[in-house]
């Protein structure tokens, strides 16, 4: 049986050199670059629904960060 996700989860992740932290909670994950506040939120039921995909394909074609 799997433990449910009742409260946040942080780990660190590094990419391309950089280091993130990765939270997982109920509501969805946030990307944050460590030691910043600001980062990419993606809510569960966005990623389900296939809003993030659009999202991301909006974003990618106004020229937005990868």
């Amino acid at each position: 049986m799997a433990t449910k996700l009742e409260k946040a989860l942080k780990r660190e992740i590094k990419v391309a050199g950089r280091v993130y932290m990765v939270t997982i909670d109920p509501e969805g994950l946030k990307l944050t670059e460590k030691g910043h506040r600001k980062g990419q939120e993606l809510r569960w039921k966005d990623l389900l629904s296939g809003d993030a995909a659009l999202a991301v394909a909006l974003n990618a074609s106004v020229g937005g960060k990868e």
